[in-house]
């Protein structure tokens, strides 16, 4: 599936193109601010993952299937290496395309998420968004999901995927709901190792990557390195966007022009 995909900066860089992939019930333009300040002496692409954003929808998504997507969506933009940052589910995205297509990941960084299974999360949000009718005013969706969710910023988060005349939700719901347990989980391709540079970023406040994860972590990313950022959650590049920047300037730096 070829993935549609927000372009900043120069086509022409001297380094390989640094990828950017969203979370669960995220979309390519979350990543706005941070395209914009990584964008200059390099090219930025943001994906829209399957069932979310303005990419297709699929009835199932699983990590290797998303880990395609990205491949074959870099590969009809003529890209053969990329670096590639992920977060929470974008991240094991993008460690699945690391340990399944190794060519395609010239260096990758991984936000607040581990290759390990975590506990169900999402369920009764989900059959809430389903149950939604379409057309329902915004507060009135806000207090209906609330039952199920009571961060008013995850809401809100999660209500940014709505249609903007309010008829509907623009992602594949369908295909979430069938796939939250494969989300939720991990399974490790049958690949060897991904030996390249590999950072992982956690938020401060967040136990999304714990120190009993790392035994996991470096047996799938021998050159693993570990970095945590103070102040944030597991919303890293929105708790603390300046420090996340940073982070990533200092581990995907611009090339020096010959």
């Amino acid at each position: 599936m070829e993935l549609n995909a927000i372009e900043a900066g120069e086509r022409t860089g001297e380094g390989p193109p640094l990828v950017l992939l969203h979370g669960l019930f995220g979309q390519a333009r979350n990543f706005g601010a941070l395209q914009r300040r990584l964008a200059p002496g390099r090219r930025v692409i943001a994906f829209d993952l399957r069932n979310h954003g303005a990419s297709p929808h699929a009835p199932s998504l699983d990590y290797a299937a998303m880990a395609d997507d990205v491949a074959e969506s870099l590969g009809a933009r003529g890209i053969g290496a990329a670096e590639v940052m992920g977060h929470s589910m974008g991240g094991k995205v993008a460690m699945t395309l690391a340990l399944s297509h190794p060519s395609r990941v010239s260096r990758l960084l991984v936000s607040d998420i581990a290759p390990v299974a975590y506990p169900p999360r999402w369920e009764g949000l989900i059959a809430a968004m389903a149950a939604l009718p379409p057309g329902t005013p915004r507060a009135a969706a806000d207090a209906a999901l609330a039952g199920a969710e009571p961060d008013a910023g995850v809401r809100a988060f999660i209500l940014s995927n709505r249609r903007p005349d309010g008829s509907g939700w623009r992602i594949g719901l369908e295909g979430i709901a069938a796939s939250i347990g494969a989300i939720m989980g991990w399974a490790a391709p049958e690949a060897a190792p991904f030996a390249g540079p590999t950072l992982f970023v956690a938020g401060e406040t967040s136990r999304y990557i714990r120190t009993e994860d790392r035994p996991a972590i470096r047996a799938l990313f021998p050159n693993a390195r570990f970095l945590t950022v103070k102040g944030a959650g597991h919303w890293v590049h929105a708790d603390q966007p300046d420090g996340f920047a940073a982070v990533m300037e200092g581990f995907f730096p611009v090339p020096s022009a010959a």
